[in-house]
């Protein structure tokens, strides 16, 4: 572990210059690919984020099982278009993107995104986290909020076609958003006609895994349809007494009563069993991944969820469409461990450990209705959107905190778990939220589109709750408040060519404080790029250059414990990414990232100057697939390779210690071995490097060692 930022090794510096001179590579296709390319018939397209649930044909078509390039989203705005025309920075995996690379999580699933960071919480994998050009970043379902990723529990990505990512501040778009970007889940719902897929996975760390994802219609007339997707998953993890089991199961009901309107419901239900943590490893020290000093008859996290979902569209005809979505949620949550909370720093061996654990039971209903137009004046076409949001999340949460008996980890022996939980703190967070937009496209003979984008969000937040409760140290954290926050957003986009558009756009963001206090901290972005859209290939071609900032962060007085809103941080940066499905049968994905980050203004940590924690200043990421063509008995063979690198960062603001620079492989084969049934071998982390990720604290975390998988799946 380094306690230099700036130190870094050669050979992983050059790996960095590698990766992002191939990534700036990618972003400049030469005339002879276009000249040689061979067009494989017509595009297939995608099913649209929270435009519609009927049948599969959403808005654009994009078809996210056969291909990695997404061509259409709506995530620059709630006005569906496509990602060309849209005044953002904006990234999706497709399912099929998720499959090849077999990612089980969704921190797995973005490691290869221009702009973002994952793992840097190591084996500590309580919550999906990630950061998005420097800041958290909110989540979303179908346009719905979900929330901050960390401290809620962790997504299934089987249940989603597609996870897209939005750049930059998105609140006129989604209402409460941290100014990074934005994470959306695009809910799998029923298609028109018979389709399926079944699989079973074996690999390391006694993984044993079975899903299946199909649908049909129920009447002969395509009016109404269903979709059944599941999975069931036991399996640990790289380390000692771990445990990594989920239970998923979603069933969705499509009805369809002339070809005007669409009525979709989903319902799906999660259980995940697994345990938060290794413990950590002593500080300074070199251990196998598969040590552990936690409590092995302690340890635990346990997730269960509901959720029912609903989605309507009617087409009025003369341009006039309304749609409307909603969710209601009911989650109960937690976990429980023991970690080493601090490592002697003279010679002993024995270490201090401690229990922490947390029980969470949640609640929530959302609901989002819109009037969109469109008509043209002349050369000139407009979109209008009108909408109106509704949130009510309800959050009920104790905390438990005490010591936990010491460990000599030379020689670790195991005394279980606290006789009792103290009461570290309790919580009842009510937040409540009604947002008011209004979205206008106008494009100007093909070639001009001007975006506008205006909303307010009226925000009633009341926190109620107590950190050491029943103590004369009791700090009581009870805060109310009443906010109605404006938020605008304006866009440029000049389309030279069919093929090739500049942009232009500023942005902004309002987000809740993330500790209890009933304060609302402030985003905003300002950010210019390129795109480039091949029509001899599928493929999009992203460059952007971004200022953003963050103000009025809630920080905790050291000594007094209590809140204040004195804080800002400002990222500037560069992301570059390429997604092709190029000529001669190969595949990209490439992409690179430049953050400058800087802690502007930190009045209780004395900080100023310093980079934010866990915010590398480079991270790129390159993965080549090439297909061999079966021929005869011998069915297509794909081989795929992939590299991620992420520089050193610091593990506290103060910038006092740092996480190594490194540089990650995986690899993917698949072969055909008979029609419609495939044979696919995983490994991520080929060479198994292992460099602490986080720590800081008393204790250091590793990152994910090399894993193997296989799997056998079956379609029709």
């Amino acid at each position: 572990m380094n306690t230099n930022g700036n130190d870094r090794t050669p050979v992983r510096h050059r790996a960095a210059v590698l990766l992002g001179c191939t990534a700036m590579i990618a972003f400049a296709p030469t005339l002879s690919y276009a000249q040689q390319a061979e067009t494989t018939g017509e595009a297939v397209v995608l099913q649209q984020v929270v435009v519609s649930g009927g049948g599969g044909s959403g808005v654009g078509g994009d078809d996210d099982n056969g291909t990695i390039v997404a061509e259409h989203t709506t995530v620059g705005g709630k006005l569906p278009t496509t990602i060309l025309d849209t005044p953002a920075s904006v990234s999706v995996v497709t399912s099929k993107e998720i499959d090849k690379r077999d990612a089980e999580s969704i921190e797995e699933v973005l490691q290869y995104t221009a702009g973002v960071v994952t793992d840097f919480y190591g084996s500590d994998d309580r919550f999906d986290v990630y950061k998005i050009r420097g800041f958290d970043a909110y989540t979303y379902r179908d346009g719905l909020t979900l929330g901050r990723p960390f401290g809620s529990l962790r997504e299934e990505p089987y249940a989603y076609d597609r996870v897209e990512v939005l750049k930059g501040g998105s609140s006129t778009t989604f209402g409460v958003s941290d100014p990074g970007g934005a994470v959306n889940y695009v809910t799998k719902m029923p298609k028109r006609g018979r389709w399926g897929e079944a699989y079973v996975t074996g690999g390391s760390f006694e993984r044993k895994e079975v899903g299946f994802d199909f649908g049909d219609n129920i009447t002969s007339d395509d009016t109404l349809s269903y979709r059944l997707t599941g999975k069931l998953k036991d399996a640990d993890l790289d380390y000692d007494y771990s445990r990594d089991d989920t239970k998923f199961i979603q069933g969705g009901l499509t009805w369809r009563p002339d070809d005007a309107t669409n009525f979709t419901v989903v319902f799906d239900h999660l259980h995940d069993n697994g345990v938060p943590s290794n413990g950590g490893i002593p500080e300074g020290y070199d251990f196998d991944r598969s040590s552990f000093f936690g409590e092995p008859s302690y340890n635990y996290r346990r997730t269960d969820r509901d959720t029912v979902s609903a989605f309507f569209d009617h087409d009025f005809g003369n341009g006039l469409t309304f749609a409307a979505n909603s969710r209601y949620s009911n989650a109960e949550h937690g976990y429980g461990y023991a970690y080493i909370a601090a490592t002697p720093t003279d010679g002993s061996t024995v270490v201090d450990r401690a229990f922490v654990g947390e029980e969470a039971d949640s609640r929530q209903f959302i609901g989002d209705a819109r009037l969109q137009y469109e008509t043209s004046f002349g050369s000139v076409d407009s979109r209008t959107l009108v909408g109106i949001m509704y949130n009510k999340q309800v959050e009920d949460t104790d905390g438990t905190y005490q010591p936990a008996g010491s460990l000599d980890f030379t020689n670790p022996i195991f005394t279980g778990g606290p006789d009792r939980s103290e009461l570290f703190s309790y919580s009842t967070n009510r937040q409540e939220t009604t947002g008011l937009y209004l979205q206008q496209e106008l494009e100007f003979s093909e070639k001009l589109i001007a975006t506008v984008g205006l909303r307010n969000d009226w925000i009633d937040i009341n926190n109620k709750g107590a950190y050491y409760p029943g103590t004369a140290f009791e700090l009581s954290t009870d805060a109310d408040g009443d906010f109605s926050e404006f938020t605008k957003r304006f866009g440029l986009t000049y389309k030279f060519t069919p093929e090739f558009a500049t942009y232009a756009s500023y942005a902004e963001s309002v987000v809740p404080a993330s500790d209890i206090t009933a304060k609302v901290e402030h985003g905003e972005q300002y950010e210019v790029g390129i795109k480039y859209q091949p029509t001899a290939f599928p493929a999009l071609f992203t460059a952007s250059v971004y200022d953003l900032s963050k103000t009025d962060i809630t920080v905790v007085n050291p000594v007094t414990l209590l809140p204040s809103t004195i804080g800002e941080i400002e990222v500037r940066g560069i992301d570059l990414e390429a997604k092709a499905e190029l000529p001669q049968n190969f595949t990209l994905t490439a992409a690179y990232s430049y953050l400058d980050a800087e802690i502007t203004e930190n009045g209780t940590g004395g900080n100023e100057g310093n980079r934010p924690q866990l915010v590398p200043e480079h991270i790129a990421s390159l993965w080549l697939d090439y297909t061999l063509q079966g021929e005869g008995k011998r069915g297509d063979l794909t081989v795929g390779a992939g590299a991620r690198y992420i520089g050193s960062y610091f593990l506290t603001d103060a910038n006092v210690s740092s996480a190594d620079s490194n540089v990650i492989f995986d690899a993917a084969l698949n072969y055909e071995v008979v029609e419609n049934t495939t044979l696919q071998l995983n490994v991520n982390n080929i060479f198994d490097e292992k460099h602490v990720a986080y720590g800081g604290f008393g204790a250091d975390f590793y990152n994910t060692g090399r894993s193997i998988s296989a799997t056998l799946k079956k379609t029709w």
